[in-house]
């Protein structure tokens, strides 16, 4: 009797420690999971509480940057700060660069987002060109760019194309491709386009002709001879029209139904974004946009919005997002795109070139110098931004620079 019960004391105790270690495993894996969901333990009344706190994600280009909260210290980028609920005025700062600001709504459990694109206080400038530029023109694809040269020989002179997808070794200076000279027309005094699919461009060389000479150019190879195409000018370009128009349809087709309602009637689109989440336009009527995500996304930008839209002003609306943002009308007198990254704007005012985010904030001027100012493109990895300037120097032909934001 006395070994057996022996026993059941062992196995009992064995049945309580296991039970220990279960109850232990279960609250800390509990724990854990509040904890990783913003959970912290604190004192409050003369009790130990929990209290619930949201995630603030601060990241910047380029990274290691200081991230202040309501002005203190807390962190560089790339980290994450667990914060009450609440509205925080955040500032990202690095030498060298102009300070980004956002006010941010962090929400118990939901990762709020800071990203900041940080620009360069004194920008470096590259000449991509040293023979000249002449009305340069961007792809639809945003990665590459043609124009013409008119100071050199009949050999050198022509129409010319740079790729800026490509990397040269040393320097962008030359990296340019000769795709027709003027040995058999007067290419460098053309009128050039792209055509929608960015793989062709048509020419147009009136200068001395009693009739305009249209050419149709390859622009990944030498045109010699150039394929004249007046006689078939008019298939040429209902081709490019139905071209650009499926190309049109089809970003149409993917919108939210309720977007597509408002396009054409209260929204005159001016461009979307590089990868079709957002879209840039101007009120042509005043109406209230409806919420079309139901119910409303949490996380999402804290910048306050405006679905009130009036007629002639300008507009951001972000399609995943479902928040419609309001813009300075001014900024869009000039020459304006949207940025590569899809989520800044540029635009030239007051012949200066700004960036800005595609909310409306942190509205930075990159660079006051001297430019041609209907000339302004976006770098393919968002990395430079490509204007036409002589410098400020009168006698010589202007060239294509980048202004580096990195």
């Amino acid at each position: 009797m006395k070994q057996i019960t022996k026993i059941k004391q062992s196995i009992n105790k064995q049945l309580v420690i296991s039970i220990i270690i279960f109850t232990t495993l279960v609250f800390a894996t509990i724990i854990i999971i509040l904890y990783g969901k913003g959970y912290r333990f604190g004192l409050g009344a003369g009790r130990i509480e929990l209290n619930g706190t949201g995630l603030l994600v601060a990241k910047s280009i380029p990274d290691g940057a200081q991230v202040f909260v309501d002005g203190k210290l807390k962190t560089a980028t790339d980290n994450t700060i667990n914060l009450a609920p609440g509205e925080y005025d955040v500032e990202i700062i690095k030498e060298g660069y102009f300070s980004w600001k956002k006010r941010v709504l962090v929400q118990t459990e939901v990762v709020t987002k800071a990203d900041a694109l940080l620009i360069p206080s004194a920008p470096k400038l590259e000449s991509i060109t040293d023979i000249g530029a002449g009305s340069p023109a961007i792809d639809p694809t945003l990665t590459k760019i043609a124009f013409t040269v008119s100071s050199q020989s009949a050999t050198r002179n022509g129409v010319y194309v740079f790729d800026m997808r490509s990397n040269p070794l040393l320097t962008l200076q030359s990296s340019a491709n000769q795709i027709v000279d003027d040995s058999s027309d007067l290419f460098s005094e053309s009128q050039i386009s792209w055509s929608p699919d960015g793989k062709d461009l048509m020419a147009t060389i009136s200068a001395f002709n009693a009739f305009p000479n249209t050419y149709l150019l390859d622009t990944d190879r030498s045109n010699n001879p150039p394929n004249n195409i007046n006689e078939t000018i008019t298939t040429v370009e209902n081709t490019w029209t139905r071209l650009k128009r499926s190309r049109d349809n089809a970003v149409f087709n993917s919108l939210p139904k309720g977007v597509k309602k408002f396009i054409g009637k209260e929204m005159r689109v001016l461009a979307y974004s590089p990868d079709q989440n957002k879209i840039l336009y101007q009120a042509s009527s005043s109406a209230t946009l409806p919420i079309i995500i139901k119910p409303r996304l949490v996380g999402v930008n804290s910048t306050p919005e405006d679905r009130q839209i009036q007629s002639g002003s300008h507009y951001v609306y972000d399609i995943k997002e479902d928040k419609n943002y309001k813009l300075d009308s001014s900024n869009f007198q000039g020459a304006y795109s949207w940025f590569t990254n899809s989520t800044h704007i540029i635009y030239v005012k007051n012949k200066e070139l700004h960036i800005i985010e595609f909310d409306g904030i942190n509205d930075t001027i990159v660079y006051a110098g001297p430019f041609i100012e209907n000339y302004v493109f976006p770098w393919p990895d968002s990395t430079k931004i490509v204007v036409l300037t002589n410098l400020g120097n009168t006698n010589i032909s202007p060239n294509l620079y980048t202004i580096s934001l990195k």
